[in-house]
């Protein structure tokens, strides 16, 4: 079983309120006598499902290339996280079920319902790790952590929660469509374009299971 995790890019896809949309523009087309058909994208890196490097927050931050396939490729564990919960603390995570040795994981948080309901409409409200919760990853030895909306962070207050998982060199994966995964042990292929130079890129993220 393949799960794509992945949110489809499109000019009116999901944005942060004030960014600017995709712009995808087919520049050559055959139909006009062109020998082929061309078209060009025109994003932020990250938009739709997408990676975050240290670079994003931290001034000599790691760049996207630097992260190591392994961490990127591999067991990862997808949590539940109660409906009720607007925050995500190391005291939630402690009573999530987070297996030993587990070094990727996956919040599937009330945010996955937007997906369904709401796709294209920005939601104020969504779930988001707490600075302890972001700890408590790092203490367990989480190597990759993803979540099913726009920011690992609250949307009032970026950088905390950022800058402590980068500062521990824990890749970020935000834009996570797990609404059709439940909780449970899968592998997890999450690869970022191949950028050169930037602080971000979009991904294909799956989840496959036998």
């Amino acid at each position: 079983m393949i799960i794509d995790i992945s949110i489809p890019l499109s000019p009116d896809m999901v944005r942060w309120e004030g960014d600017p949309p995709m712009i995808i523009r087919q520049v050559l087309k055959i139909k006009d006598g062109a020998a082929y058909n061309l078209s060009q994208v025109k994003m932020s890196v990250h938009q739709g499902t997408h990676m975050d490097a240290p670079r994003h927050f931290l001034e000599e931050g790691a760049l996207i290339e630097d992260f190591p396939l392994e961490v990127l490729v591999g067991e990862a564990q997808v949590v539940h996280i109660p409906r009720e919960v607007h925050s995500i603390t190391a005291e939630v995570l402690r009573s999530s079920g987070i297996q030993a040795g587990t070094q990727r994981v996956l919040l599937k948080t009330r945010n996955s319902e937007f997906w369904k309901n709401c796709p294209q409409e920005f939601q104020q409200d969504f779930v988001s790790l707490s600075l302890d919760g972001a700890d408590y990853l790092i203490e367990r030895g989480v190597r990759l952590v993803g979540i099913d909306y726009l920011s690992i962070s609250p949307g009032d207050d970026f950088r905390p929660v950022h800058a402590r998982l980068m500062e521990n060199g824990i890749a970020i994966v935000e834009t996570l469509d797990l609404s059709a995964v439940e909780a449970g042990i899968y592998k997890l292929v999450c690869l970022p374009l191949k950028l050169m130079g930037v602080e971000g890129a979009p991904v294909r993220a799956i989840l496959m299971r036998d």
